[in-house]
């Protein structure tokens, strides 16, 4: 079996992903091609996975590293799955883009990496990227799964889905501890590991629809009074999503200072006590970059000690189950990211959308989730029409498209006039031209 891992900078995610792998009998004498564009991280990489080989895998994995566009077909080359892992501009230069010129139009952002004008203008320059994976692994490699890990999830993997023959899954964290991570913060913990539940919607907006202890006595009641009284009584960092429970019955997959940016509710110009109130981190994840930047020398001082890399169990990530039910046809269940085709009946058939997904040796089978609560299902549309036209712009090459994109974003459409928003993407579209990561 071959592994390759795009984007294979990503030092630590690589570590948990291989190491996963690694910890598969069936896997022990597998192939892994890394490639990245970075050569120093990539350098980085080879040798933290290869002392992980030695460590826990007696060295018995082929361990091969790729560099730049020149390598990238021969490290595809073969593979029977295709990790996705990359960031097309970085922190610096493109990140900063993101934010700084959108602030100039009075438009304040938390995250930026799924929708807002952030999250369009990174699905942009990632799909030019990807059109040209999506070329490479239809030639060399046409039989391998794609397991896309990186954002906007929903805007990249409904294009891969609609506009190529890849066979493509979208993989998210943020399914796999919602409901363990509300019940803690409730001080639920009795039903922690101890609770049946049901999420569907889209990624980062997937909605915790039922919830249950072992006997199927329904927990939201309980969740409901102690998320209201929380949110009354203390600041803490979850309060847009314990208004969600509130306001729209429902809890949703990702955090708090993501969701603060997907609607209109929360941050208006002007209205800094909403900040204040909802606790809502401004330039959450610049700050978060800044920090990772500077913490890297020591987590690969911390992993590279005396040259022995440990890894002592599985992490949460699907990748190595995903592989693993595919190869042994162990079946295994994920949340995964595919396109709609009637699984949510009152979202568009076109959409790319999170729900239960069977993985066993005929792949990877979404299973039906049924119409959402219709306020939900309001919710999912005013971020997946916004997704569904970047596709399309990034499809056609038409900057109306994006421009009206932009447009349908409800953050973005809330705080700016239609003028401001086609002034402002030609403003980011001409600023990562620059930098040299085109959008069109």
């Amino acid at each position: 079996m071959k592994i390759t891992f795009m984007g294979a900078g990503s030092t630590v995610f690589v570590k948990n992903v291989l190491g996963d792998t690694m910890m598969v009998p069936e896997f022990h004498d597998m192939d892994i091609a890394l490639y990245d564009i970075d050569g120093v991280r990539l350098e980085e990489s080879y040798l933290l996975i290869s002392a992980l080989n030695d460590t826990i895998n007696e060295g018995r994995a082929k361990i091969k590293k790729y560099l730049g566009v020149e390598e990238r077909k021969e490290a595809l080359r073969g593979a029977d799955f295709v990790v996705d892992a990359i960031q097309v501009g970085l922190y610096d230069p493109c990140t900063i883009i993101d934010f700084e010129i959108p602030k100039k139009y009075g438009l304040r952002q938390t995250i930026a990496d799924t929708l807002g004008i952030g999250g369009i203008m990174r699905g942009m320059r990632t799909i030019h990227v990807l059109k040209d994976f999506a070329a490479d692994i239809e030639e060399v490699c046409p039989n391998a799964w794609f397991l896309n890990y990186t954002n906007p999830m929903a805007i990249l993997s409904g294009y891969m889905q609609r506009y190529t023959n890849v066979k493509t899954i979208g993989l998210c964290h943020s399914v796999q501890v919602c409901a363990n991570g509300l019940l803690k913060k409730l001080n639920m913990e009795e039903y922690v590991d101890n609770n049946i539940h049901k999420i569907a919607g889209i990624n980062h907006m997937a909605w915790l629809l039922e919830i249950t202890d072992k006997d199927g006595n329904d927990l939201y009641p309980e969740i409901r009074r102690r998320a209201k009284e929380k949110n009354a009584t203390e600041k803490h960092g979850d309060m847009v999503r314990f208004d969600y429970i509130e306001k729209l019955g429902y809890y949703c997959t990702e955090s708090s200072e993501h969701n603060a940016e997907y609607n209109a509710f929360y941050i208006k110009p002007n209205r800094d006590d909403l900040i204040e109130k909802f606790n809502i981190p401004l330039d959450e994840y610049p700050r978060r970059c800044v920090n990772q930047i500077a913490r890297w020398k020591t987590w690969k001082e911390e992993l590279m000690a005396g040259g022995k890399v440990v890894h002592e169990e599985r992490s949460r990530e699907y990748a190595s189950r995903i592989m693993e039910a595919m190869v042994t046809d162990r079946p295994y269940k994920i949340g995964g990211n595919v396109l709609n085709n009637g699984l949510i009946p009152n979202l568009p058939r076109e959409a790319c959308v999170e729900v239960t997904c069977y993985v066993d040796k005929n792949g990877i089978t979404p299973t039906y989730a049924g119409p959402l609560p219709l306020q939900l299902a309001a919710m999912n549309s005013t971020n997946i029409y916004p997704q569904l036209l970047t596709i399309e712009a990034a499809h056609t090459g038409s900057r109306e498209a994006l421009y009206q994109a932009a447009m349908m974003d409800p953050h973005t459409g809330a705080t700016l006039s239609t003028d401001e928003i086609v002034a402002m993407c030609d403003e980011l579209i001409e600023a990562h031209t620059k930098a040299g990561y085109p959008i069109f």
